[in-house]
């Protein structure tokens, strides 16, 4: 009975937290500024463009705020994207994709991103949609690399 408690406890180590049905979340082990660099570096190398990276904690600073550090990256690949609005333009207001990197309260870093499927299930898009699939599959494997664990 203790090996088979000792192998769920290590196979749930291996899966990302989930916040909600559609966050995702990931521990990582470096700071918010050297996870989001890997991630950074993650999707440029996999060809992906970077749009955007927001520093909300020096945002908040800027009007004498503190907010513990928490960045979001702002990228895409139209091959994956175009394709999402073809089937509904609405999908539109969800791309191009967003992972948060953030401290939480106990000083843990996570990223955390919204689950494709369920970020468009609302839409005109195949639930079977290959896209969907590969969207899911790049931000887990961006996600993972980035996360140094």
């Amino acid at each position: 009975m203790k090996k088979i408690i000792t192998a769920a406890a290590l196979s749930m180590a291996a899966v990302p937290a989930v916040a909600s049905e559609d966050i995702v979340k990931v521990k990582a082990s470096g700071d918010v500024a050297s996870t989001m660099d890997a991630l950074e570096a993650a999707v440029t190398g996999a060809g992906a463009t970077v749009f955007a990276r927001v520093d909300h904690a020096a945002g908040a600073a800027k009007v004498d705020m503190e907010l513990a550090p928490e960045q979001v990256l702002i990228f895409g690949n139209p091959k994956l994207g175009t394709p999402a609005m073809q089937d509904d333009p609405l999908a539109g207001l969800y791309l191009p994709m967003k992972v948060l990197v953030y401290q939480d309260g106990d000083g843990q870093t996570w990223l955390a991103y919204e689950d494709p499927a369920e970020m468009l299930e609302d839409l005109n898009v195949p639930k079977d949609a290959e896209y969907v699939k590969k969207m899911t599959g790049a931000l887990a494997k961006l996600t993972g690399k980035a996360s140094g664990m």
